[in-house]
C-alpha cells in the first residue's frame, strides 16, 4: 500500500506529507514543548513551517533532478519520518532554516556533474553555506563540501579553488555594510567564536541516547549495503552519492560541536534518507518491501505515542 503510493512521483504523495507535516508541527507544539508559544512567537513560527514545507519540494528536486534515486517519493517520506523520530528539532527554528540552506547549497553542489555554470554554482553554495553559519558558526565546515565538489570534478582549473574565497568576501562586504547601518558591526565577531563543546558524552551517556545512536549506526549500515548494491549494478550516481555521505558525516561533527546538538540533527536527515531510499530500491521482492515501508512508519509514530503518553 505504502509502495504504490510513495513508489512513483504522485501528487499524493506530497499532498500526504505535507499535510502530516503541518499537523504535525502543531501537534509537537502544542503538546511537547507549549513553553516555547507564545503571541510574539507566532509569526517565526509561520515562517519556521513554512520552510520546513518548503523543504520537501527542494529535497524532491535535488534527488529528482540529479537522479540521487529512482522516481518515486520515498525520500520525502523517510525524512518526514526522520523528524517524527526526533521531534526536538521542530523546537528550534534556527536548526530548521540552517538545514534549508545547506539544501540550498547541496543543490547547487551536486548540479556540477553537468560540468556547466560551475563557477556560479560555487560561489551560490558557498554564499548559501555562509548563510547557514550566521545561525551555527560551526556549519561553516559545511565549505568542505565544496571544495571537495571541485576536487570531484575540476581539480586543475585554479578559478575554481578562488570562488569560495570570492563568495566568503561577498557575504562578508555585504554583511559588514549591513551590520554597520543598523550598528551591530560586533555581530561577525560575537557569532564565528567556534567553541568546542564536549558532546562526546552523547556516546558515553548512551543509555539517555539510545535512539540517536541506533540512528546513526543504523544510517551507517545502510550506506554501506547501499554502496555495495549500487556497485553491483554500475550506476551513474556513484560520484553524486559521495557527496551526500560527506555531507552526512559534516552533519555529524556540526552536530556533535555545537552546544545544543539534539536539533541539528535535522542535517543528517537528507542525507540518511537518499540512503535509505536506495536500499529500498534495491530490494526486490514487494512483500518485503512494503513490510519494511510499513516498519518505517509505525517505529517512529509508536515512539512519538510513548513519548506523548510520558509527557
Amino acid at each position: 500500500m505504502i509502495s504504490s503510493v510513495f513508489g512513483k512521483t504522485k501528487p499524493i504523495s506530497y499532498i500526504i506529507v505535507l499535510s502530516f507535516l503541518f499537523l504535525f508541527y502543531l501537534s509537537v507544539y502544542f503538546f511537547l514543548f507549549p513553553e516555547n508559544i507564545s503571541q510574539d512567537s507566532v509569526f517565526l513560527q509561520v515562517l519556521f513551517l513554512a520552510v520546513l514545507l518548503l523543504s520537501i519540494f527542494v529535497i524532491n528536486f535535488i534527488v529528482s533532478r540529479n537522479k540521487l534515486t529512482g522516481t518515486n517519493t520515498y525520500t520525502i517520506l523517510i525524512y518526514s519520518l526522520f523528524i517524527v523520530l526526533f521531534p526536538e528539532v521542530i523546537s528550534d527554528g534556527k536548526a530548521i532554516l540552517c538545514n534549508f540552506f545547506i539544501l540550498l547549497a547541496t543543490r547547487r553542489l551536486v548540479s556540477i556533474k553537468s560540468l556547466m555554470d560551475v563557477k556560479n554554482k560555487i560561489f551560490d553554495a558557498t554564499l548559501w553555506i555562509g548563510m547557514a553559519s550566521l545561525l551555527y558558526d560551526w556549519a561553516l565546515l559545511y565549505m568542505l563540501l565544496v571544495l571537495i565538489t571541485i576536487w570531484l570534478y575540476q581539480p586543475r582549473k585554479v578559478k575554481n579553488w578562488l570562488v569560495p574565497l570570492a563568495g566568503i568576501f561577498s557575504l562578508a562586504i555585504i554583511g559588514f555594510g549591513i551590520l554597520t547601518f543598523i550598528g551591530d558591526a560586533d555581530f561577525f565577531k560575537n557569532r564565528y567564536v567556534f567553541s568546542v563543546h564536549n558532546n562526546i558524552g552523547i556516546v558515553r551517556d548512551w543509555k539517555d541516547n539510545l535512539l540517536l545512536i541506533i540512528y546513526i549506526l543504523g544510517t551507517v549500515i545502510t550506506i554501506f549495503f547501499a554502496f555495495l548494491k549500487l556497485g553491483k549494478r554500475g550506476l551513474g550516481r556513484i560520484v553524486s552519492l559521495r557527496l551526500i555521505l560527506m555531507s552526512f558525516i559534516i552533519g555529524i561533527v556540526v552536530m556533535v560541536l555545537e552546544e545544543f546538538p539534539e536539533p541539528l540533527i535535522i542535517l543528517t536527515f537528507v542525507p540518511a534518507a537518499v540512503f535509505v531510499t536506495n536500499y529500498i530500491e534495491s530490494i526486490k521482492r514487494p512483500n518485503i518491501k512494503e513490510v519494511l515501508l510499513i516498519s518505517s512508519v509505525v517505529i517512529p509514530f509508536g515512539l512519538l505515542i510513548i513519548r506523548f503518553l510520558i509527557k
